[in-house]
């Protein structure tokens, strides 16, 4: 009876061997298919990141341009005052200085306007009797109004308002009637 027991120990040996081998096949199997999901997953982490260095690349141009414009901005509102006092050493000069004193002053005035314009400045066209807009207007007083037809409108523009690239670099200061 011993002898039967090593026979079938030896037997279960036997059957057991080659089920280890297709236990061993089975591992190779999956190992090909972790290659193709490694694959995949290294492409999808390539196309993620292209396409972030894709955003990063617009995002910075727009930072740029907006850095551009920023500047330009800034520097427009400083010149606003010069050219507001242009415009009034201008009106004076017309009272009373000399013919040619006003056309080279008027000449000046005219370079600095044309330049700022190749720059994007822009006046504004407000006048008296014009309807009262918060997007460009800024209201610095309330006074009675003059005629019927001057009620809730601007009586007087104080200081011009501007436009850079058709966006609002300062506000027009008006007086409206009551």
């Amino acid at each position: 009876m011993k002898n039967k027991k090593k026979v079938a120990e030896t037997e279960k040996e036997e059957v057991v061997t080659p089920v280890e081998e297709n236990a061993v096949e089975k591992p190779e199997e999956e190992v090909e298919v972790n290659y193709e999901e490694e694959l995949a997953k290294q492409k999808d982490a390539y196309l993620r990141l292209y396409a972030e260095f894709d955003n990063y690349k617009k995002r910075s141009a727009r930072e740029r341009a907006e850095w551009l414009k920023m500047s330009t901005q800034d520097v427009m509102k400083t010149l606003l005052p010069i050219l507001d006092d242009m415009e009034r050493g201008l009106a004076a000069s017309h009272a009373q200085g000399k013919e040619e004193d006003v056309k080279g002053f008027e000449m000046i005035y005219q370079k600095l306007v044309g330049a700022l314009a190749q720059k994007g400045l822009k006046a504004m066209e407000v006048a008296a009797g014009d309807e009262f807009d918060v997007d460009k207007h800024d209201a610095i007083a309330r006074i009675p109004a003059p005629s019927e037809e001057l009620k809730e409108r601007i009586v007087d523009v104080t200081q011009k308002g501007y436009y850079l690239s058709d966006k609002v670099l300062r506000y027009a200061k008006v007086v409206m009637g009551e």
